[in-house]
């Protein structure tokens, strides 16, 4: 079965300083094959290199080295933007739109008709809980209701592979459960999740396998129960990952 992600040697610098002569690492010759129909886990401190992963993901960013592969073709094949939905831990709409114009702006750039638009919306605002406030400015919303708008604007091509960036930032209880929820029909349905998150909890609830980055590489990768072997907690295994790779 053809890998829903791979990222192969990867490598990539950033130039900066004076003239942009200085070059940094950011992720070095990273292999990772994220199989289709799981919940991955993406996890590492700060500065590890998640963020660059992503980006190089979602076409954001071009590897220095190595080749990103996306739903089996290249990443570089835009059109297959059309089928990723991703989830931001700080979402940057424009505040003077409703919740409802957000997801048919959303809608019409992944290529959904007019026909089909008003139903999708109307049904992903009452799945996220915010059909009562779909004609409210989002200036409005509470951080944890712009994050519930924010995962539906992920779902809103119904995407075959979803990208969710510590999507739990500001949820309550129930929103942690709604994601959840997502993140198990996701995975139900035969589609991919890639989960980046410092909240050891929900990756331990979702994930199937999971992988550690430390300094650009990765450190491990496997399952959940390979991680923690022989350790009190998942916390005490990444602890001990963390400070090996500094």
């Amino acid at each position: 079965m053809v890998a829903a992600v791979e990222f192969a040697g990867v490598g990539k610098t950033y130039k900066t300083g004076l003239f942009a002569k200085a070059k940094v690492p950011a992720v070095q010759d990273v292999s990772l094959t994220i199989p289709r129909g799981s919940v991955f886990g993406l996890l590492g401190p700060n500065r590890a290199g998640k963020t660059t992963l992503v980006k190089l993901l979602l076409s954001l960013a071009r590897p220095t080295s190595g080749n990103v592969t996306r739903l089996g073709e290249p990443a570089s094949a835009r059109h297959t933007l059309g089928r990723i939905g991703y989830m931001h831990e700080n979402h940057a709409f424009p505040r003077y739109l409703s919740a409802a114009e957000v997801l048919t702006f959303y809608g019409g750039l992944s290529g959904l008709s007019s026909e089909e638009l008003p139903g999708r919306v109307n049904a992903l605002l009452e799945r996220v809980g915010l059909a009562d406030r779909r004609a409210e400015p989002i200036s409005r919303f509470s951080k944890g209701m712009v994050q519930r708008l924010g995962l539906a604007q992920a779902l809103i091509n119904d995407p075959d592979l979803l990208i969710l960036d510590e999507p739990t930032e500001g949820l309550d209880l129930l929103g942690r459960q709604l994601l959840r929820d997502v993140v198990t029909e996701f995975k139900k349905a035969g589609k991919t999740v890639l989960l980046v998150s410092h909240v050891l909890e929900e990756v331990q609830a979702v994930c199937d396998e999971l992988a550690v980055l430390v300094g650009g590489t990765v450190v491990f990768r496997g399952k959940l129960n390979d991680l923690t072997a022989g350790k009190p907690s998942l916390e005490a295994a990444l602890r001990g990952l963390y400070t090996a790779g500094r």
